[in-house]
């Protein structure tokens, strides 16, 4: 698809705006942003400098010495380098007429051998007018397409993109979100991560630009920490043991947390585990975020959020519907065994062939995908009618009971028969009645963080009194 027209208008603006004025530094798939810029001329009232310090030794030498040279830390020397720079050679003679930019690329293209992640990180740091404080947004980026040429052109409509959206959108970061991959597809540049910080971004909560990022399609998974902080999935996963937990935490309860307690304690006695780190993560779906609607209730959401970081989880945001697509993700960024954690219910939902409609294979398919890494479903009992069902006594109907016993016998499904019985009876939408309608019982339902913060900032219609 041709980019022309729409990008070279962009740089363009740019160009004859005479507020902006900076450098524009790129590692490793050439100057494809400045070319931008040149071509649509007027660069000159915009470009104080573009540089390209390709070999390692010259680019430790500008930007310090780098363990890795494709990561956060690397862009982030250059756009402090790059910055500093600007500001301690322009500002007298252009301060009073300029606001000061750097942008910065290092990315890895596909190589000549092929076969390598062709990924990069990207971002700005710049004055939203003269003498302010800076502002800044990196984003994470994979680029898709087959040829090392596509790839860097688009990688260059990218960089105009942020740039334009960084100038001209700051003060609505969704939709510099939503203008990130004008004039290209998601099949052409996926953006995982994206972080704004700085003056001008002192209000933008980052969890919900993750949120945003799988909202528009820019990416199927986005990650943060309890922190709150962004995380990159492919840096946080790769070599690690995975387990994970799919739910709606609204709110998390003591037995979301006994799920996860039980089955860390069965995945860290598998031998495969032995010496890895092992990477807890609760899942919200896209559809479990918009399953009251069209639009996802973003007070909700925060409040989900909030909750599950009071219980120090890091949390990944999937448009990943499928458990195969979800397992499929996981495995791509990591060789560690990887295990996910559900509940009777979930498993019984797994066995419905209506599931897995999608795929020309059906159920069989949907399984293959699923198990073929090794993966494991952590199986948490329920209770019903007063009897325990667990993964020995479920019964899936007539048809497909084969294909359960066959998986359940070549261990794809750990029984967690670790778990606590007094906790079996609870239910998040019973949790989530009573706090509504002030019976304090749901008090004892969950973690005692969860209801602390719960009752201070009122969340799921809790009515503060006074005392809470």
């Amino acid at each position: 698809m041709e980019a022309g027209v729409d990008t070279l208008q962009k740089a363009l603006r740019i160009n004859l705006d005479p507020r902006w004025y900076g450098t524009i530094a790129e590692i490793g798939a050439g100057q494809e942003v400045a070319r931008w810029f040149f071509r649509a001329g007027g660069a000159a009232g915009t470009v104080a400098k573009s540089i390209s310090a390709y070999d390692m030794a010259v680019s430790d030498a500008v930007y310090g010495k780098s363990e890795r040279y494709v990561s956060m830390g690397r862009l982030q020397a250059m756009l402090d380098h790059e910055y500093q720079l600007n500001i301690e050679r322009l500002s007298e003679e252009r301060g009073d007429d300029n606001a000061f930019f750097a942008f910065a690329d290092t990315v890895v293209a596909r190589s000549y051998r092929g076969g390598n992640e062709c990924h990069g990180w990207m971002g700005v740091k710049f004055q939203s007018h003269q003498h302010d404080e800076p502002s800044q947004i990196v984003v994470h980026v994979r680029m898709l397409d087959a040829e090392a040429a596509l790839q860097q052109e688009a990688l260059g409509v990218v960089g105009v993109n942020l740039l334009h959206g960084a100038f001209f959108h700051y003060h609505e970061p969704d939709a510099l979100v939503e203008s990130l991959l004008d004039r290209l597809t998601t099949g052409r540049i996926e953006i995982d991560m994206i972080a704004f910080k700085g003056i001008e971004f002192r209000s933008v909560d980052n969890r919900l630009m993750a949120l945003k990022l799988v909202q528009v399609g820019l990416s199927g998974a986005a990650m943060f920490g309890p922190d709150g902080q962004v995380l990159q999935p492919s840096e946080v996963l790769r070599k690690k043991a995975i387990l994970v937990e799919r739910g709606s935490f609204r709110p998390p309860t003591v037995v979301n947390i006994d799920m996860l307690e039980s089955a860390r304690a069965k995945f860290e006695a598998d031998p495969a585990v032995a010496g890895r780190e092992v990477l807890v993560l609760t899942e919200l779906t896209m559809a479990n975020l918009l399953a009251g609607g069209g639009n996802v209730d973003r007070r909700d959401f925060l409040a989900r959020a909030d909750l599950l970081a009071a219980c120090g989880m890091t949390v990944l945001i999937s448009d990943y519907v499928a458990f195969h697509r979800l397992a499929a993700y996981l495995a791509w960024r990591t060789d560690g065994r990887i295990g996910m954690v559900m509940g009777i219910p979930s498993l019984m939902d797994q066995f419905d062939e209506s599931n897995h409609a999608e795929l020309p294979g059906g159920i069989l398919e949907s399984f293959g995908r699923l198990f073929k890494n090794d993966l494991r479903l952590f199986v948490y009992p329920m209770l019903r009618d007063d009897k325990v069902t667990t993964i020995h006594n479920l019964a899936v109907g007539d048809e497909l009971q084969p294909l359960y016993d066959y998986l359940a016998r070549r261990g794809s499904f750990v029984d967690l028969d670790n778990y606590k019985p007094e906790y079996l009876p609870i239910l998040s939408r019973d949790v989530l009645r009573r706090i509504a309608s002030g019976d304090a019982m749901w008090e004892s339902m969950v973690p005692a963080a969860v209801g602390a913060l719960i009752k201070k900032r009122g969340f799921f219609g809790y009515h503060r009194t006074d005392e809470g």
